[in-house]
């Protein structure tokens, strides 16, 4: 049997057992507790280790959750049952409102702002007396069901890791899934994402509420165990508290978020009972020990314990079940000699520098377009500002009779232009089956909910023989399971294209695909070009490759210094002086 799959068995199978071995109680409270820690830890693994984003503020939404139950419960005699969906909502909507504030922030300003929202949130528990001020709310009920007290010890710890389990699943649930391989993708910048069409913002919010669902739940236990709320374990400390969890245990792996905060808990427990005696007073000297072990992780272990144990367990091959699957829906193709592309004298200024001035050209369908120039002569600022990475100072892109200047580049890209980059962009850690599925987000629709709750297997699988048909189209069918990081340049090069063409393009952009190839990957890189050609794709070629140039494209568009120097066909282009002199050189 699979290790990783006896593991997980494992896992499931030690939560009634543990609740049945005469373990003390004081290890049964422990293990609560980590269970309450590792739920809000769980949401910090989502949202900074996958996604990228960096927040200090969990601790206020379980503050929230614990909170709201404590209130209704109290005041109102609402079930704690009730609460709970009342408390996620409360949730939801202050994480909708604070995440459409701050996730258009970029660098040290977001976490600088869930700072100040955890703290904001922590005096205003503390000084409304509807909430007891600092001292709380005493005397909340513990949990029942069906007139079952679940009290605070064997049964809560059951209840609590089945839910802990429950979520922990839905996230890798979640994490293999369209939804999961855009979220994936953010990580490295919204630059590669918004080129597949993904909204990288509307995702940043899901992650960002999702994360704070997961630690309302934990705040809903945690009230009803310690029967008692009050603003101490909701603050600034505690939320640091929470990502060093995540990142002690590995903040990119689901299951390092439980190992992070059983450490810790149990670090905790035990530094706070030697340190005063090795020293001789008394004191929060943990949290000395904890920063300076959370610099060392930084340093040393940048991706937590759990990588160890990551390390040492084989990487389990996905198994091809979608042989069967129906195909995807295709885009309409362009007629022979329809204008796919009509760039209309586009111009880029960055202040007083003009970039790229006055440059017009045509695609027509079918034909391989050649964008070259010398260095610096506005060749990728035309690429950038045809596929909407950068906007326009004036002119037009009519893209297939519509025009598409100032439109967001993942827009453009569900229109049917999908392109590669200068120097590839890939999620290093997935399969290459994987990342080209990424091109092929703009032809699904399930998100994150059907992929937590798995109801979109019917879906992933039409993704995935996608994905293996365009890594076949290009003579990469062997690669299908091979992690991407461990491809050389060439076959690295051919996966992106590969992952364009997942989008079913009508037009195909690739950016200097031959950079960094050796002499046999150009000659395959050519025959799939030509390939890709007699298919009916469009594809303009930003390249400095000259023989690779002359061998494939139909039109060469010629820049220097942002201006068109000239166009027309490779042998036209060839004996033009003003090209040889500029750019190819001149014969002596």
């Amino acid at each position: 049997m699979d290790i990783r799959k006896t593991g997980l068995i494992a896992l499931i199978a030690a939560v009634p057992l543990i609740a049945v071995l005469p373990l003390p109680d004081f290890w049964i409270t422990q293990l609560n507790y980590i269970g309450l820690y590792s739920l809000t830890s769980l949401g910090l693994v989502l949202l900074t280790g996958i996604g990228g984003l960096t927040s200090f503020g969990q601790a206020a939404f379980v503050g929230i959750g614990a909170y709201t139950t404590a209130w209704f419960t109290l005041n109102l005699g609402y079930s704690p049952w009730v609460t709970l969906f009342i408390g996620l909502a409360f949730t939801a909507i202050s994480a909708l409102v604070v995440g459409v504030i701050t996730l258009r922030m970029s660098g040290h300003y977001l976490p600088l702002a869930t700072i100040a929202w955890g703290l904001s949130l922590y005096y205003t528990m503390g000084n409304l007396d509807a909430l007891g001020k600092y001292d709380g709310l005493l005397g909340i009920k513990s949990l029942s069901i069906a007139g079952f007290d679940i009290g605070q010890g064997r049964a809560f710890f059951v209840l609590t890791w089945a839910i802990l389990l429950m979520l922990a699943f839905a996230l890798l649930h979640l994490l293999d899934s369209r939804a999961g391989r855009a979220i994936r993708a953010m990580k490295g910048g919204s630059q590669m994402a918004e080129a597949m069409g993904i909204s990288t913002f509307r995702y940043k919010v899901t992650i960002f509420v999702l994360a704070a669902l997961f630690a309302s739940v934990a705040g809903w236990l945690l009230a009803h165990f310690q029967r008692t709320v009050n603003p101490s374990a909701f603050g600034l400390k505690m939320g640091i508290e929470y990502l060093f969890m995540a990142v002690l245990g590995g903040v990119g792996h689901v299951w390092g978020a439980i190992a992070g905060a059983g450490l810790i808990k149990l670090l905790d427990d035990q530094l706070q009972v030697l340190l005063p005696k090795l020293i001789g007073t008394s004191g929060s000297y943990e949290v000395i020990v904890f920063g300076i072990a959370m610099v060392l992780v930084l340093k040393y272990l940048p991706d937590g314990l759990w990588s160890l144990v990551e390390r040492k367990l084989p990487r389990k091959q996905r198994k091809v079940d979608w042989a069967n699957a129906a195909a995807l829906p295709e885009r309409s193709k362009p007629a022979a000699g329809e204008v796919v592309l009509d760039v209309q004298a586009i111009r880029k200024q960055f202040g007083g520098l003009t970039a790229v001035n006055d440059i017009s050209f045509q695609i027509q369908a079918g034909q391989i377009v050649g964008l070259i120039g010398p260095n610096g002569a506005g060749k990728s600022t035309t690429f950038n500002l045809i596929t909407g990475v950068l906007g326009m100072t004036s002119g037009q892109v009519v893209f297939r009779g519509q025009a598409v200047g100032g439109k967001p580049s993942r827009e453009i890209s569900r229109l049917g232009m999908a392109r590669t980059f200068q120097h590839v962009k890939m999620i290093a850690d997935m399969t290459v089956l994987e990342n080209v599925a990424l091109g092929a987000h703009t032809r699904g629709s399930k998100g994150v909910l059907p992929a937590m709750l798995r109801t979109n297997r019917a879906e992933e699988q039409r993704l995935f023989r996608e994905a293996q048909r365009q890594l076949e189209r290009i003579g990469m069918g062997a690669y299908l399971h091979e992690q991407a990081g461990n491809l050389a340049m060439g076959p690295q090069r051919l996966m992106e294209i590969a992952r364009a063409l997942c989008a079913d393009p009508a037009l195909l952009l690739l950016d200097e695909p031959a950079a960094g190839l050796r002499h046999k990957e150009k000659q395959a890189l050519a025959d799939v070009l030509r390939q890709l050609q007699r298919e009916g794709v469009s594809i303009l070629l930003v390249e400095h490759d000259m023989d690779l140039v002359m061998q494939v494209c139909d039109h060469l568009v010629v820049m220097e210094f942002g201006t068109l120097l000239t166009q027309g066909t490779p042998a036209h282009v060839q004996q033009d002086p003003k090209v040889r002199a500029a750019y190819l050189g001149t014969e002596h």
